[in-house]
């Protein structure tokens, strides 16, 4: 049976989560409502969204002096962009970053069509990498289709290709024998990231299972001299929810995970996602008759890029890959002091304060983090 694939990017012109999915042939198309929508920007256009400095000044970033500098990142995502190389150097002059020489790879083929959503999101993935991590290298391997075997075989060229950290930002609704693909992540020297949706409480494949970290979605809001003026909020498409079928990890047991005492939740962490808002994109992917250029893209699909740029700083301190941080997070979490002086607790008035259902531990306070996971 064939598995639904969802594009976690919110095209945040027209507010709208884009959905995939797969019929009988081996094509995808949109969802018929949503057939007739597209990015609709220019070229010309004013920058719109939170840019790199914001972002990097509002989760402290900035007070860290490492770049990702011999580092490893892959981004894997269905179809890719033709532009993407293009479309990385005009973000990389708008916003004085450093060259990037991205590494392309198509384990399974190159792709037989363009798919405009897959092409922004491969912009969003690969540009935010970058943006936060300037000397990692990125690795971006492009699956031939969003079939979950082209996909698997990405994440297994990966592996093969020792990358310390792997970014996903897509996913499938769970289903029953999701356990027999987590072999693909076990490996305790590789840090898994992926989305864990837009679509609100539901659990999306692969960021429910145990060896990956699944990042849930927030709000921020900024001020012109990048201060967060109000609390980071609970994005309200933010994914997530209680597995069907994953038993909760022992790095659960000793945090009170919303109603779950026996299967995973799920997400594990969050960043930034609002749609009303976003941050800085640029695609130039032509697609008749929308023009393309500067754009503002958001969603959970910020999160894997954002949370694997950090992870690379913290393997760049260390020497060496950290590799799996899930059970570190949920010990540091257990600590209130700590817990306190390393996330920022996302709650509404229905979601436990420590963890949450939609926003897991809670958001980053990446400068403070940093030191408490190269000092363990």
């Amino acid at each position: 049976k064939k598995k639904s694939l969802l594009v976690l990017l919110i095209i945040t012109i027209i507010s709208l989560c884009v959905f995939f999915f797969e019929k009988n042939s081996s094509s995808v198309d949109l969802n018929d409502t949503n057939k007739n929508t597209a990015i609709e920007t220019s070229s010309n256009d004013p920058i719109k969204g939170y840019t790199p400095n914001q972002i990097r000044y509002a989760y402290g970033i900035d007070k860290l002096d490492l770049y990702g500098e011999n580092q490893k990142i892959a981004v894997i995502v269905p179809y890719g962009s033709p532009t993407i190389e293009n479309d990385v150097s005009i973000f990389n002059k708008q916003f004085n970053l450093p060259d990037l020489a991205l590494k392309i790879s198509y384990p399974c083929g190159e792709p037989d069509k363009i798919d405009m959503n897959w092409a922004a999101e491969t912009s969003l993935d690969v540009q935010w990498t970058h943006a936060l991590a300037p000397k990692a290298t990125i690795s971006l391997i492009i699956s031939k289709t969003d079939s979950i075997d082209d996909l698997l075989k990405c994440i297994d060229y990966a592996v093969s290709n020792n990358e310390h950290i792997i970014s996903m930002s897509w996913g499938f609704n769970e289903f029953q024998n999701e356990l027999s693909y987590e072999k693909y992540f076990d490996n305790k020297n590789i840090t898994f990231i992926a989305s864990s949706g837009d679509g609100g409480p539901q659990v999306n494949w692969p960021a429910v299972s145990p060896n990956v970290l699944a990042v849930g979605g927030t709000t921020l809001t900024l001020n012109k001299d990048s201060n967060i003026t109000e609390k980071e909020g609970l994005w309200s498409n933010s994914g997530g929810g209680i597995s069907k079928y994953i038993n909760a990890p022992k790095y659960q047991g000793n945090l009170n995970v919303g109603a779950a005492k026996n299967y995973r939740s799920v997400p594990d962490v969050s960043f930034f996602a609002d749609s009303s808002v976003g941050v800085a994109v640029y695609c130039s992917t032509k697609y008749n008759p929308h023009i393309s250029g500067w754009t503002n893209l958001a969603g959970t699909s910020l999160g894997p890029p954002a949370w694997a740029a950090f992870t690379s700083l913290v393997n760049e301190k260390l020497g060496y890959p950290i590799g799996n941080i899930n059970e570190i997070l949920y010990n540091l979490a257990t600590d209130k002091n700590q817990y306190t002086t390393n996330f920022r607790d996302i709650t509404n008035s229905t979601d436990n304060i420590g963890y949450d259902l939609s926003t897991g531990i809670g958001s980053p306070i990446e400068n403070m983090l940093f030191k408490y996971l190269t000092n363990k």
